[in-house]
C-alpha cells in the first residue's frame, strides 16, 4: 500500500490516527517516533496539500495585504473577554476569521473572533479579537496559524495575552503577570505546534526557548505599569498551559505550583513557541481572572463567567497598559533588543 493509499488527503500533523488522538498523553508520548515517522512520509506524498503548509499560509497573507493597506509591525493577540483591547485602535479595518481563507474561527464565548487592523497612536498594528484553542478541536498546526500569517505580513513583536488562574499564593484576582517563562504541559506529551516536518522558511529546526519572553518589552511593561500607577497589582511570573477545558483539580494545581506555575491557562504557549521559531519579539501578559483552589477545604470553583466578568472589570487598565507600551516601543535600543533571528 502506497502512503497515498494509506493516509489519502488528511494531513497526520492535524488529524493524527484515533487510537493516538483518543489515548492518554503518556501513550501519545511514546507513541511520537511512530507519529513522527508517519507525518513525514505523508508529507513527502502531499506537500501541496498540507494544511498548515508554507503555500496555505502565504495564500492567507496575500489575501489579506491584498484588501488592506495597512502594514503592521505590531500583533496583538486578545485573550478571552479582552477583545475591548482593539477598540482604541484608530483607522480601523476589520476582517472576520470566517471570511479569511484557511483561518480557524473561534468558537468560545467571549472570543469575538475579528482581525482588526489599524494605528495605536503612530503605529501600525493587527488585533486579533479572539484566538482559538486546542480544546475546541483545533490542532496546534491551526492554532498557531494566525502568528505565520503575522510574520508573512511583516510583523516584528507579538503581545499575547490571556486570562489565567493564579496558583502563586501572593496572587490576587485582577492582578496583571507579565510572563517571564512558561512550561508547556501539552508538549512534555507531544502535543507540540513544531512536531511534524519543519520548514526552514518558517524557522530554524530546534529553536531556543530560554529567552522565548523579551526581556527588554518585560523591562518595557513593568516601567509603564510602574508610571500609570499599576504597580501595586502588576507582577511578572511563569504560566503553565493545560490543554483544558475543564479547569485543574486542586492535585493537578496543587502538582503545578510545586512546578514552579505562578499561574495556569488553556492558551499563549502554542502562540509564543511558533512566534520564538519565527523569529517574533515577544511579550506575554496575563490576567489573574481567579484563584486557582490549592485546598480541599475551599468551597469555590472556577466557572467561565467569572473569566469573562473580571475581564471586563480590569480591561480598560489593560488596555492603557498596552497603549502606552506601544506608544513607547521605539524608546526600545535597538541595538540592546534580543536578536531572535541570530539563534
Amino acid at each position: 500500500m502506497t502512503s497515498h493509499q494509506a493516509y489519502g488527503t488528511v494531513c497526520p500533523a492535524c488529524h493524527p490516527p484515533l487510537s493516538i488522538q483518543s489515548g492518554h498523553p503518556f501513550l501519545l508520548f511514546l507513541k511520537g517516533t511512530w507519529l513522527t515517522q508517519h507525518r513525514r512520509v505523508w508529507h513527502h506524498a502531499h506537500q501541496r496539500e498540507f494544511c498548515c503548509s508554507f503555500e496555505n499560509v502565504k495564500e492567507t497573507t496575500d489575501w489579506l495585504l491584498s484588501r488592506t493597506r495597512h502594514r503592521p509591525k505590531i500583533a496583538v493577540v486578545c485573550g478571552s473577554g479582552l477583545g475591548i483591547l482593539a477598540d482604541g485602535v484608530t483607522n480601523k479595518q476589520t476582517f472576520s476569521y470566517e471570511d479569511i481563507p484557511n483561518f480557524p474561527v473561534s468558537t468560545v464565548p467571549g472570543h469575538e473572533g475579528r482581525l482588526v487592523f489599524g494605528y495605536v497612536k503612530d503605529k501600525a498594528c493587527v488585533f486579533m479579537q479572539g484566538r482559538v484553542h486546542l480544546y475546541e478541536g483545533y490542532t496546534l498546526c491551526k492554532v498557531t496559524y494566525p502568528v505565520r500569517i503575522f510574520k508573512l505580513m511583516g510583523v516584528e513583536t507579538i503581545i499575547v495575552t490571556n486570562a489565567s488562574g493564579g496558583l502563586c499564593e501572593d496572587y490576587k484576582v485582577g492582578d496583571i503577570m507579565i510572563i517571564k517563562d512558561h512550561i508547556n504541559l501539552p508538549g512534555f506529551a507531544g502535543q507540540h505546534p513544531l512536531c511534524g516536518p519543519n520548514d526552514e522558511r518558517f524557522g530554524i529546526r530546534f529553536p531556543c526557548m530560554s529567552d522565548a519572553y523579551s526581556k527588554d518589552l518585560r523591562k518595557l511593561a513593568l516601567s509603564v505599569g510602574s508610571d500609570l500607577g499599576y504597580s501595586n497589582f502588576i507582577r511578572e511570573g511563569v504560566y503553565c498551559m493545560v490543554s483544558g477545558p475543564n479547569f485543574e483539580t486542586i492535585a493537578e494545581a496543587r502538582m503545578l505550583h510545586i512546578l514552579g506555575s505562578d499561574s495556569v491557562g488553556m492558551s499563549t504557549v502554542p502562540e509564543v513557541t511558533v512566534a520564538k521559531h519565527a523569529g517574533l519579539r515577544v511579550l506575554g501578559i496575563s490576567l489573574i481572572t481567579n484563584k486557582v483552589s490549592l485546598d480541599y477545604s475551599r468551597e469555590e470553583k472556577a466557572n467561565h463567567a467569572e473569566v469573562l466578568e473580571t475581564g471586563q472589570m480590569r480591561a480598560e487598565m489593560l488596555q492603557k497598559l498596552l497603549q502606552t507600551l506601544i506608544s513607547r516601543y521605539d524608546q526600545l535600543d535597538s541595538n540592546q533588543m534580543e536578536s531572535l533571528n541570530s539563534h
